[in-house]
């Protein structure tokens, strides 16, 4: 029993050592999901860099990618709790903490990707960031994570009226379920584990998301049509332990908060030349891309913002978000 123990005993001190004081100063846990490929796992690289370097060494961040410390739902919970210091997260996970966030997964709220990086550094942007902090938890930036949009089987995708009948993946959120139907869909909720057997099959027809996960995925090897119409933009988002946060002197927190800024910019870089790849790469694969006229789809859901309008918070971000120029 005492070598199980003993075998184990890393991993315990690893899990719940999320921020330790050493004599050459504070180390911040980071964990995420990601592998290390990702350009935003290279921005967190960045990130963990700047911090040392702008400290002289007294903040540092240990990184720790491909589920080492968990899945992405533990993550988190060990950053409520205090063991785990900053963790990455899809901003359609915090509309699970705060309503707020469920703004950013709103089809066509965005007119452009320049609007939403508007829209995420300014004033909006930071109210989001702090809005989760009743659950312990507070944002420190927001990272690309490219538009989202349709790969089917073999139907190309030109108007929102060639979805009908399509029975089309998309994530376990009523937001997604709701703009695939305004279309004219069939929202079908599958992990994302799942679809590509689920695309073999003909379970579903389709699915979206954006060109590197497209890409990575492999489901270009099955889908040959992706059709650019660019519903959504829902960013990523860098988050920390708001235990943790309140741990560290000011000083500290001024040091983590421009390093993070910092990463914003190489993050984004990045992630502009993955889309660009891999949209090459499915080309060459065989894979259709199609540029619609993107109106058609965005007229199809204007009801569906509009039927927020008795949510007097969300409408308010959404006529905020449309103002920004």
């Amino acid at each position: 029993m005492k070598i199980k123990f003993l075998l184990f005993l890393p991993a315990i001190l690893l899990l719940f050592s999320g921020c330790r004081p050493q004599q050459q100063g504070t180390v911040l846990k980071l964990a995420h999901g990601l592998d290390p490929s990702h350009p935003v796992h290279s921005a967190m690289v960045f990130m963990a860099d700047r911090c040392s370097e702008i400290s002289g060494g007294e903040l540092s961040i240990e990184i720790y990618p491909s589920g080492q410390l968990g899945s992405e739902q533990q993550c988190v919970e060990l950053l409520q709790i205090g063991s785990l210091a900053i963790t990455k997260v899809s901003a359609a996970v915090m509309e699970s903490f705060t309503e707020d966030f469920k703004v950013l997964g709103l089809p066509y709220v965005f007119k452009s990707k320049e609007h939403s990086f508007k829209v995420l550094d300014g004033e909006i942007g930071d109210e989001l960031l702090m809005s989760a902090e009743p659950f312990w938890i507070r944002g420190l930036c927001f990272y690309d994570a490219g538009s989202r949009s349709f790969y089917t089987i073999d139907k190309p995708i030109n108007h929102p009226d060639d979805l009908k009948g399509l029975k089309i993946r998309v994530m376990k959120s009523i937001t997604a379920m709701e703009m695939v139907k305004a279309q004219g869909g069939s929202p079908t909720p599958i992990s994302w584990g799942e679809l590509y057997t689920a695309l073999q099959s003909g379970v579903v027809d389709g699915a979206e998301n954006n060109p590197p996960s497209f890409y990575t995925s492999h489901h270009y090897e099955v889908c040959k049509y992706y059709s650019l119409n660019e519903h959504t933009m829902v960013p990523d988002v860098l988050i920390v332990s708001l235990k943790m946060w309140e741990k560290l002197s000011e000083q500290e927190k001024n040091w983590l908060q421009q390093a993070a800024d910092e990463s914003v910019a190489i993050e984004r870089k990045l992630w502009a030349e993955s889309e660009k790849e891999s949209l090459e790469i499915v080309q060459e694969e065989g894979v259709t891309i199609i540029y619609p006229d993107k109106e058609p789809f965005a007229n199809k859901v204007t009801d569906l913002l509009e039927s927020y309008r008795d949510n007097e918070r969300l409408y308010d971000l959404i006529t905020r978000i449309r103002k920004v120029e």
